[in-house]
């Protein structure tokens, strides 16, 4: 069962249509406002779907607060009930340049705060200041579901919302929360202090460990839960996986240097100097223990051993985003991403098109994902390859104008898959406004 299908049915929410319910209709009312007035573009396609995204996939995915959540609330699409982490970050970062949205965004982390401090009054000490993968209304069970968390950008979407609206007052509140999460992870997530980071969850089940990053990926495939490997607490279990993963510690690696940023910006330099520490120390172990030359990127690695899993998957190639690369390891990587293992017809596939487990429509095994041709485009495009990251992203753009806006599509044919209108594929809006894409443009319209 996929994550999705399971949080669903743990949510009370299957078979729940969106007119039938009253969350759902509550966010409809909120989709009345004028998207135009703030985008420009020649070209009439690209405007409507624009407008097709934020009706449906930010205005649409905004819900009143609902309990333990005292504030509104973001959901992902699909009848889900919750609000993730990963999701919920890539629509703030948008909903924040319609203005007037201050308020509806700090809510909208606070209830991750919120979260934290429920979270603590229940658990051990070293378990303290987690951030779950989703907060779900009415679940009664959520100190063991879902017990692990999820891809680590919290702060990389505080700082986005800054950059867009010049909202000091979320970084202040947010700053010291987010700093207690990125501690949590490295102490729970990083347990043999290597500098990389592994999955898990406070409870037996692999697949919930699996879930705390790109779900089915191929590197994970071998993964085991074990205890933890120094500390002996008589009521602890096997929760810790024994897999780095590149796309956790990458994510983690981009937070801390957003995280670095924000402390500069409200003039903390001990907190800047703290998480740059962290960020130093994790580049490094990157680089010396998960890049293989030959493989042209980062490979996964046994967290007791650092051996090497081998195997490229998506989350090799989040180190661009984060910046981690060398240049001569960034160029090796744009050489690799420009061959047919990882430029299908629509790129860029979840596993490499020439591993045996590669299927064009599989989820996290050979789909394509707008978030993450949005994120690898942008850190090929920060390296300088421009035209390698508008290719991508022009395909991106293109498909979802043909086929629809969707969670995930079919690395070959192009056609949609999964949830209808994600509020993560708004990032087929995000690539344009950063300039990533050549062919399909779309500007801010100037105040």
């Amino acid at each position: 069962m996929k994550r999705r299908e399971l949080l669903k049915a743990s949510a009370g929410a299957a078979a729940m249509s969106a007119l039938g319910n009253p969350l759902f209709a509550a966010a409809i009312k909120n989709a009345d406002i004028d998207v135009k007035k703030f985008f420009s573009s020649s070209d009439p396609a690209v405007m409507k779907l624009t407008e097709q995204v934020f009706a449906k996939c930010i205005l649409g995915k905004l819900f009143p607060p609902a309990a333990p959540m005292k504030h509104n609330w973001i959901g992902p699409g699909g009848g889900y009930k919750g609000q993730w982490i990963w999701d919920t970050m890539f629509v703030v970062d948008l909903l924040s340049i319609l203005g007037g949205q201050e308020k509806i965004i700090r809510g909208v982390f606070q209830n991750y705060w919120d979260f934290q401090v429920r979270w603590n009054k229940e658990m051990p000490e070293y378990a303290h200041d987690m951030v779950p993968c989703m907060i779900s209304p009415g679940n009664k069970k959520w100190v063991r579901f879902p017990a692990y968390s999820q891809i680590p950008i919290l702060a990389w979407g505080v700082e986005r919302v800054y950059r867009r609206n010049g909202d000091k007052e979320l970084i202040k509140q947010c700053l010291r929360p987010l700093e207690r999460f990125h501690d949590w992870y490295w102490r729970e997530r990083d347990v043999t202090n290597s500098g990389l980071v592994a999955v898990g969850s406070y409870n037996p089940i692999v697949q919930h460990a699996r879930w705390e990053t790109f779900d089915y990926e191929c590197n994970m495939d071998a993964l085991k839960l074990t205890r933890h490997p120094t500390r002996k607490g008589q009521n602890e279990g096997k929760w810790y996986g024994d897999i780095c993963v590149t796309g956790n510690t990458a994510f983690l690696i981009l937070g801390e240097k957003c995280l670095v940023r924000l402390a500069e910006i409200v003039g903390d330099k001990a907190m800047a100097a703290r998480r740059q520490a962290r960020v130093d120390k994790s580049v490094a172990a990157m680089r010396k223990h998960m890049w293989d030359q030959d493989a042209g990127t980062f490979l996964s690695v046994k967290r007791d051993t650092l051996e090497k899993i081998p195997g490229a998957t998506i989350g090799s190639w989040i180190p661009l985003h984060a910046g981690i690369p060398t240049k001569a390891q960034a160029k090796r990587m744009a050489e690799v991403l420009n061959t047919d293992s990882w430029m299908t017809p629509l790129p860029i596939p979840t596993v490499d098109r020439k591993d045996k487990r590669w299927i064009s429509h599989k989820f996290w095994r050979g789909d394509v994902w707008a978030p993450t041709n949005y994120q690898i485009a942008s850190g090929l495009a920060d390296y300088g390859y421009r035209e390698l990251a508008a290719e991508i992203c022009d395909k991106t753009v293109a498909n979802a104008i043909k086929n629809g806006i969707s969670e995930r599509y079919d690395s070959i044919s192009g056609k949609k898959l999964g949830v209808e209108y994600l509020g993560m594929t708004c990032t087929v809006v995000t690539m344009m406004l950063d300039g990533l894409t050549r062919k399909h443009k779309l500007q801010l319209r100037k105040a």
